[in-house]
Protein backbone atom coordinates (compact mmCIF):
# COMPACT_ATOMS: atom_id res chain seq x y z
CA UNK A 1 0.00 0.00 0.00
CA UNK A 2 1.59 3.29 -1.14
CA UNK A 3 0.69 6.17 1.39
CA UNK A 4 1.75 9.59 -0.11
CA UNK A 5 2.89 11.75 2.67
CA UNK A 6 2.37 15.81 2.18
CA UNK A 7 5.13 17.75 5.04
CA UNK A 8 6.41 14.30 5.32
CA UNK A 9 10.04 15.77 6.08
CA UNK A 10 8.66 18.02 8.99
CA UNK A 11 8.39 16.66 12.35
CA UNK A 12 5.56 14.73 13.37
CA UNK A 13 5.60 14.22 9.24
CA UNK A 14 9.01 12.19 9.48
CA UNK A 15 8.24 10.04 12.61
CA UNK A 16 5.55 9.10 11.21
CA UNK A 17 7.43 8.31 7.75
CA UNK A 18 8.97 5.57 10.21
CA UNK A 19 6.21 4.18 11.66
CA UNK A 20 4.49 3.08 8.31
CA UNK A 21 8.20 2.10 7.17
CA UNK A 22 8.17 -0.16 9.90
CA UNK A 23 4.75 -1.37 9.46
CA UNK A 24 5.54 -2.02 6.00
CA UNK A 25 3.80 0.30 3.70
CA UNK A 26 5.83 2.36 0.69
CA UNK A 27 5.93 6.13 1.56
CA UNK A 28 6.25 9.26 -1.33
CA UNK A 29 6.84 12.15 0.83
CA UNK A 30 5.97 15.54 -0.86
CA UNK A 31 7.33 18.81 0.97
CA UNK A 32 8.79 22.13 0.12
CA UNK A 33 11.46 22.21 2.76
CA UNK A 34 10.48 25.78 3.79
CA UNK A 35 10.08 24.80 7.48
CA UNK A 36 12.23 21.53 7.62
CA UNK A 37 15.07 19.74 6.04
CA UNK A 38 15.82 17.00 2.98
CA UNK A 39 18.06 15.49 5.75
CA UNK A 40 15.02 14.26 7.76
CA UNK A 41 14.00 12.04 4.87
CA UNK A 42 17.50 10.72 4.47
CA UNK A 43 17.59 9.87 8.90
CA UNK A 44 14.17 8.39 8.31
CA UNK A 45 15.78 6.13 5.52
CA UNK A 46 18.54 5.90 7.56
CA UNK A 47 16.57 4.56 10.63
CA UNK A 48 14.43 2.14 8.69
CA UNK A 49 16.57 0.57 6.17
CA UNK A 50 13.77 1.52 3.71
CA UNK A 51 13.86 3.92 0.87
CA UNK A 52 11.18 6.81 0.69
CA UNK A 53 10.09 8.77 -2.89
CA UNK A 54 10.65 11.88 -2.07
CA UNK A 55 9.68 15.14 -4.22
CA UNK A 56 10.89 18.36 -3.28
CA UNK A 57 7.26 20.04 -4.50
CA UNK A 58 4.72 22.73 -2.70
CA UNK A 59 0.88 21.49 -2.35
CA UNK A 60 0.22 24.91 -3.90
CA UNK A 61 1.41 24.10 -7.13
CA UNK A 62 -1.48 22.09 -8.64
CA UNK A 63 -0.03 20.64 -12.02
CA UNK A 64 3.31 19.71 -9.84
CA UNK A 65 0.88 17.82 -7.18
CA UNK A 66 -1.36 16.27 -9.93
CA UNK A 67 2.23 14.99 -11.62
CA UNK A 68 3.84 13.59 -8.82
CA UNK A 69 -0.28 11.77 -8.09
CA UNK A 70 -0.05 10.53 -11.17
CA UNK A 71 2.94 9.05 -11.05
CA UNK A 72 2.77 7.35 -7.60
CA UNK A 73 -0.66 5.81 -7.75
CA UNK A 74 -1.25 6.78 -4.37
CA UNK A 75 -3.53 4.38 -1.88
CA UNK A 76 -3.95 6.91 0.69
CA UNK A 77 -2.64 10.41 1.52
CA UNK A 78 -1.94 11.67 5.16
CA UNK A 79 -1.57 15.57 4.88
CA UNK A 80 0.77 17.36 7.22
CA UNK A 81 1.82 19.75 5.24
CA UNK A 82 0.60 23.47 6.65
CA UNK A 83 2.36 26.90 8.37
CA UNK A 84 1.87 26.35 11.94
CA UNK A 85 3.13 29.08 13.97
CA UNK A 86 -0.11 30.89 15.84
CA UNK A 87 2.15 34.25 16.23
CA UNK A 88 2.91 33.62 13.01
CA UNK A 89 0.05 33.71 12.02
CA UNK A 90 -1.79 36.29 13.29
CA UNK A 91 1.00 38.61 11.54
CA UNK A 92 0.62 36.65 8.25
CA UNK A 93 -3.17 35.52 7.88
CA UNK A 94 -3.95 35.63 4.06
CA UNK A 95 -0.51 33.23 3.97
CA UNK A 96 -1.57 31.15 6.42
CA UNK A 97 -5.32 30.62 4.42
CA UNK A 98 -3.45 31.10 1.07
CA UNK A 99 -1.07 27.57 2.11
CA UNK A 100 -2.97 25.79 4.10
CA UNK A 101 -6.43 26.79 2.39
CA UNK A 102 -5.94 26.25 -0.91
CA UNK A 103 -2.86 23.58 -0.70
CA UNK A 104 -5.78 21.18 0.89
CA UNK A 105 -8.33 22.19 -1.95
CA UNK A 106 -5.38 21.17 -4.34
CA UNK A 107 -4.98 17.36 -2.64
CA UNK A 108 -8.30 17.00 -2.84
CA UNK A 109 -8.58 18.02 -6.48
CA UNK A 110 -5.82 15.63 -7.21
CA UNK A 111 -7.24 12.75 -5.21
CA UNK A 112 -10.09 12.96 -6.98
CA UNK A 113 -8.69 13.34 -10.09
CA UNK A 114 -6.55 10.31 -9.58
CA UNK A 115 -8.74 8.25 -8.04
CA UNK A 116 -7.85 8.35 -4.13
CA UNK A 117 -10.78 7.84 -1.44
CA UNK A 118 -9.00 7.78 1.78
CA UNK A 119 -7.02 10.45 3.58
CA UNK A 120 -5.63 11.34 6.92
CA UNK A 121 -5.74 15.34 8.57
CA UNK A 122 -3.27 16.63 10.30
CA UNK A 123 -5.38 19.14 12.55
CA UNK A 124 -4.74 20.72 15.76
CA UNK A 125 -6.07 21.39 19.29
CA UNK A 126 -5.95 24.90 18.44
CA UNK A 127 -9.90 24.15 16.47
CA UNK A 128 -11.15 24.00 20.13
CA UNK A 129 -10.03 27.38 21.10
CA UNK A 130 -10.27 28.86 24.38
CA UNK A 131 -12.15 25.65 25.61
CA UNK A 132 -13.36 25.74 29.49
CA UNK A 133 -14.61 22.45 29.51
CA UNK A 134 -12.30 19.37 30.52
CA UNK A 135 -11.41 17.46 29.60
CA UNK A 136 -11.90 18.45 26.36
CA UNK A 137 -14.36 16.52 23.55
CA UNK A 138 -14.08 15.78 20.21
CA UNK A 139 -17.99 17.48 20.84
CA UNK A 140 -16.36 20.48 22.20
CA UNK A 141 -17.09 23.49 21.03
CA UNK A 142 -15.29 24.43 18.08
CA UNK A 143 -14.26 28.02 18.76
CA UNK A 144 -10.43 28.73 16.98
CA UNK A 145 -9.19 32.34 18.44
CA UNK A 146 -6.02 32.64 15.76
CA UNK A 147 -5.80 32.47 12.38
CA UNK A 148 -3.90 29.18 12.32
CA UNK A 149 -6.34 27.51 14.38
CA UNK A 150 -9.06 28.69 12.12
CA UNK A 151 -7.22 26.93 8.76
CA UNK A 152 -7.32 24.36 10.69
CA UNK A 153 -11.04 24.17 11.43
CA UNK A 154 -11.59 25.24 7.32
CA UNK A 155 -9.25 22.51 6.70
CA UNK A 156 -11.32 19.88 8.55
CA UNK A 157 -14.39 20.79 6.90
CA UNK A 158 -13.19 20.77 3.31
CA UNK A 159 -11.80 17.11 4.38
CA UNK A 160 -15.34 16.35 5.05
CA UNK A 161 -17.32 17.93 2.97
CA UNK A 162 -15.14 16.35 -0.08
CA UNK A 163 -15.13 12.58 1.13
CA UNK A 164 -18.95 12.82 1.51
CA UNK A 165 -19.01 14.40 -2.03
CA UNK A 166 -16.96 11.22 -3.36
CA UNK A 167 -17.79 8.52 -1.10
CA UNK A 168 -14.78 8.83 0.67
CA UNK A 169 -13.30 8.24 4.22
CA UNK A 170 -11.33 10.52 6.34
CA UNK A 171 -9.77 10.04 9.45
CA UNK A 172 -9.03 13.77 11.46
CA UNK A 173 -6.47 13.85 13.81
CA UNK A 174 -6.63 16.72 17.19
CA UNK A 175 -3.26 16.95 18.03
CA UNK A 176 -2.74 18.67 21.65
CA UNK A 177 0.88 19.69 22.16
CA UNK A 178 3.70 16.84 20.41
CA UNK A 179 7.07 16.76 22.28
CA UNK A 180 9.89 14.54 21.90
CA UNK A 181 12.16 12.66 19.54
CA UNK A 182 12.38 9.32 17.68
CA UNK A 183 14.77 7.14 20.24
CA UNK A 184 17.57 7.17 17.58
CA UNK A 185 17.88 11.19 17.88
CA UNK A 186 18.39 11.06 14.58
CA UNK A 187 15.40 13.30 13.82
CA UNK A 188 14.02 15.60 15.86
CA UNK A 189 12.02 19.16 16.43
CA UNK A 190 13.77 21.53 14.15
CA UNK A 191 12.43 24.73 15.03
CA UNK A 192 13.54 28.18 12.09
CA UNK A 193 14.32 30.49 14.63
CA UNK A 194 13.52 31.33 18.24
CA UNK A 195 11.28 28.40 19.13
CA UNK A 196 7.39 29.17 20.15
CA UNK A 197 6.61 26.07 21.39
CA UNK A 198 7.66 24.96 25.26
CA UNK A 199 10.34 22.17 24.78
CA UNK A 200 12.37 22.99 22.30
CA UNK A 201 12.82 26.64 23.82
CA UNK A 202 13.69 24.25 27.08
CA UNK A 203 15.91 22.42 24.89
CA UNK A 204 17.98 25.59 23.46
CA UNK A 205 18.55 26.86 26.96
CA UNK A 206 19.91 23.59 28.17
CA UNK A 207 22.64 23.33 25.56
CA UNK A 208 23.29 27.32 25.68
CA UNK A 209 21.67 28.33 22.37
CA UNK A 210 19.07 30.10 24.37
CA UNK A 211 19.42 32.26 28.05
CA UNK A 212 16.68 31.78 29.75
CA UNK A 213 13.39 30.49 30.18
CA UNK A 214 10.14 32.98 30.02
CA UNK A 215 7.57 31.01 32.31
CA UNK A 216 4.21 32.79 30.93
CA UNK A 217 1.93 33.60 34.32
CA UNK A 218 2.60 32.17 37.75
CA UNK A 219 -0.58 32.80 38.85
CA UNK A 220 -3.23 30.14 37.13
CA UNK A 221 -5.59 28.01 39.15
CA UNK A 222 -3.46 25.23 38.70
CA UNK A 223 -0.98 23.34 41.56
CA UNK A 224 2.09 25.35 40.95
CA UNK A 225 0.53 28.43 39.13
CA UNK A 226 1.91 27.80 35.88
CA UNK A 227 -0.43 26.73 32.60
CA UNK A 228 -1.52 22.97 32.22
CA UNK A 229 -0.99 21.51 28.47
CA UNK A 230 -1.55 17.47 27.26
CA UNK A 231 1.94 17.51 26.30
CA UNK A 232 2.58 13.84 23.87
CA UNK A 233 5.33 12.05 22.69
CA UNK A 234 5.42 12.58 19.50
CA UNK A 235 6.24 8.72 18.31
CA UNK A 236 2.88 8.25 20.09
CA UNK A 237 1.07 10.58 17.68
CA UNK A 238 3.28 9.17 14.92
CA UNK A 239 1.61 5.56 15.86
CA UNK A 240 -1.82 7.31 15.57
CA UNK A 241 -1.43 7.84 12.25
CA UNK A 242 -0.95 3.95 11.71
CA UNK A 243 -3.92 2.97 13.54
CA UNK A 244 -5.64 5.68 11.52
CA UNK A 245 -4.61 4.35 7.91
CA UNK A 246 -5.71 0.59 9.23
CA UNK A 247 -9.63 2.32 9.96
CA UNK A 248 -9.66 3.64 6.98
CA UNK A 249 -8.40 0.21 5.22
CA UNK A 250 -11.52 -1.32 7.33
CA UNK A 251 -14.43 1.41 6.62
CA UNK A 252 -15.49 2.06 3.05
CA UNK A 253 -16.79 5.87 3.71
CA UNK A 254 -17.80 8.28 6.72
CA UNK A 255 -15.60 11.29 8.43
CA UNK A 256 -14.14 10.77 11.77
CA UNK A 257 -12.70 12.44 14.49
CA UNK A 258 -10.37 11.61 17.28
CA UNK A 259 -8.31 13.60 20.02
CA UNK A 260 -4.89 12.61 20.50
CA UNK A 261 -3.15 13.28 23.48
CA UNK A 262 -2.65 11.44 26.71
CA UNK A 263 -5.39 12.46 28.47
CA UNK A 264 -3.36 14.23 31.41
CA UNK A 265 -2.11 17.70 31.53
CA UNK A 266 1.93 18.73 32.75
CA UNK A 267 2.19 22.06 34.10
CA UNK A 268 5.76 24.35 32.67
CA UNK A 269 7.21 23.87 35.51
CA UNK A 270 6.49 19.88 35.86
CA UNK A 271 8.18 19.78 31.82
CA UNK A 272 11.36 21.67 33.30
CA UNK A 273 11.75 19.78 36.27
CA UNK A 274 11.66 16.49 34.01
CA UNK A 275 14.03 18.03 31.27
CA UNK A 276 16.42 19.57 34.75
CA UNK A 277 16.26 15.67 35.46
CA UNK A 278 16.98 14.32 31.82
CA UNK A 279 19.92 16.72 30.86
CA UNK A 280 21.65 17.28 34.64
CA UNK A 281 21.28 20.78 33.64
CA UNK A 282 19.72 23.86 35.92
CA UNK A 283 17.11 25.63 33.51
CA UNK A 284 17.57 29.33 34.22
CA UNK A 285 13.88 31.20 34.04
CA UNK A 286 12.31 34.01 35.04
CA UNK A 287 8.19 35.09 34.78
CA UNK A 288 6.80 37.14 32.66
CA UNK A 289 3.21 38.22 32.40
CA UNK A 290 0.54 35.66 30.53
CA UNK A 291 -0.44 35.64 27.25
CA UNK A 292 -3.39 37.16 26.19
CA UNK A 293 -5.25 34.32 25.23
CA UNK A 294 -3.87 31.44 27.26
CA UNK A 295 -6.10 29.01 29.53
CA UNK A 296 -5.17 27.47 32.92
CA UNK A 297 -5.76 24.12 31.64
CA UNK A 298 -6.19 22.01 28.68
CA UNK A 299 -6.18 18.70 28.61
CA UNK A 300 -7.75 15.71 25.95
CA UNK A 301 -10.80 12.80 26.56
CA UNK A 302 -8.80 10.51 24.52
CA UNK A 303 -11.84 7.73 25.53
CA UNK A 304 -12.84 7.60 21.97
CA UNK A 305 -9.67 7.02 20.06
CA UNK A 306 -8.45 4.28 22.67
CA UNK A 307 -12.30 2.61 22.03
CA UNK A 308 -12.03 3.18 17.97
CA UNK A 309 -8.40 2.94 16.89
CA UNK A 310 -7.53 0.97 19.82
CA UNK A 311 -4.22 3.53 20.00
CA UNK A 312 -3.62 5.28 23.47
CA UNK A 313 -0.25 6.83 24.54
CA UNK A 314 2.27 4.63 26.04
CA UNK A 315 5.59 6.99 26.93
CA UNK A 316 5.13 9.57 29.99
CA UNK A 317 7.02 13.01 30.78
CA UNK A 318 10.30 11.71 31.36
CA UNK A 319 10.56 9.63 28.34
CA UNK A 320 9.44 13.02 26.31
CA UNK A 321 12.17 14.74 28.03
CA UNK A 322 14.79 12.67 27.48
CA UNK A 323 14.07 11.29 23.94
CA UNK A 324 14.11 15.34 23.25
CA UNK A 325 17.40 16.32 25.35
CA UNK A 326 19.07 13.43 23.33
CA UNK A 327 18.30 15.01 20.20
CA UNK A 328 19.35 18.15 20.91
CA UNK A 329 22.47 17.16 22.36
CA UNK A 330 23.43 14.74 19.47
CA UNK A 331 21.91 17.85 16.69
CA UNK A 332 23.00 21.48 18.71
CA UNK A 333 22.09 23.18 15.16
CA UNK A 334 19.30 20.65 14.26
CA UNK A 335 19.72 19.25 10.93
CA UNK A 336 22.14 22.34 9.99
Amino acid sequence: MNILVTGGAGYIGSHTCVELLEAGYNVTVVDNLSGSSRKAVERVENITGKNISFYEADICDKNTLFDIFDREKADAVIHFAALKSIPDSVARPLEYYNNNVTGTINICEAMKKFGVSKIVLSSSAAVYGKTTELPVKESSPLLPVNPYGRTKLIQEQIICDFCGSINGASVILRYFNPVGAHKSGLIGEDPKGTPSNLVPYISQVACGRLKQLNIYGDDYETPDGTGVRDYIHVVDVAKGHIKAIEKLNHEKSGNFIFNIGTGKGYSVIEMMKSFEKASGKNIDFVFSSRREGDVDACYADVSLAQRELGWKAEYGIDDMCSDAWKWQKLNPEGYR
